[in-house]
């Protein structure tokens, strides 16, 4: 890859991991409720996906996902239910008083995992980043080397700074209605989310 065509790689990227989506509002959501410190299993998790999709894109499997039309729209349907899921829960649970207890990293780690794996966006970035960036007379796991550092670097700053503001928004004194109406904002996103995601053909 030429450094013109990383600059334009890194550029997309930027974009694709900075716009908000179910994993920037997971982000925030988790560091409002439990911290900026229990917040970083999410990006754990989005990084463990990201490394797995990472694969998977460059042994052409998310191609062949695509090209099979009801696996694909199997996994969207899927992905759909579990945001729905996630928006219905999160507003049921937003009158609820903030547990001050001790916080599972792995379960949060393994929600992030699952709300990034189920998400449209992420499948649509990859292939993007792939159709695109990737020269075909150059070995792909060469270029990997290139992709995989920048995508995982861009990837951290991006979530680590939406739970930068979930914590920032935590801390907030926003009172009992503000911070009701703040959280089943954020669990309507996922709902919004979900139902955009199971309409998408």
């Amino acid at each position: 890859m030429s450094f013109e065509g990383w600059v334009v790689f890194a550029s997309f990227w930027v974009l694709f991991v900075t716009t908000p989506g179910p994993n920037a509002v997971n982000c925030i959501q988790t560091a409002m409720s439990h911290g900026f410190r229990a917040s970083l299993w999410c990006v754990a998790g989005i990084l463990t996906q990201a490394c797995l999709f990472l694969g998977l894109a460059a042994g052409g499997v998310t191609a062949l996902i695509v090209g099979a039309p009801q696996l694909y729209d199997a996994l969207r349907l899927l992905g759909a239910a579990v945001l729905v899921a996630l928006g219905v829960r999160g507003w049921l649970l937003a009158g609820r008083p903030l547990r001050a207890g001790p916080v599972h990293g792995r379960g949060l780690d393994l929600r992030a995992f699952a709300i990034a794996t189920f998400n449209a966006k992420s499948l649509a970035g990859y292939l993007a980043a792939f159709s695109q960036f990737v020269e075909p007379g150059v070995p792909i796991w060469d270029q990997m080397r290139l992709i995989v550092p920048t995508a995982l670097c861009l990837t951290t700053l991006s979530y680590t700074s939406y739970c930068a503001l979930g914590a920032g928004l935590g801390k907030l004194a926003l009172g009992a209605i503000g911070n009701l109406w703040l959280r089943r904002g954020l669990a309507l996103c996922f709902v919004g989310y979900g139902v955009a995601l199971a309409l998408a053909g």
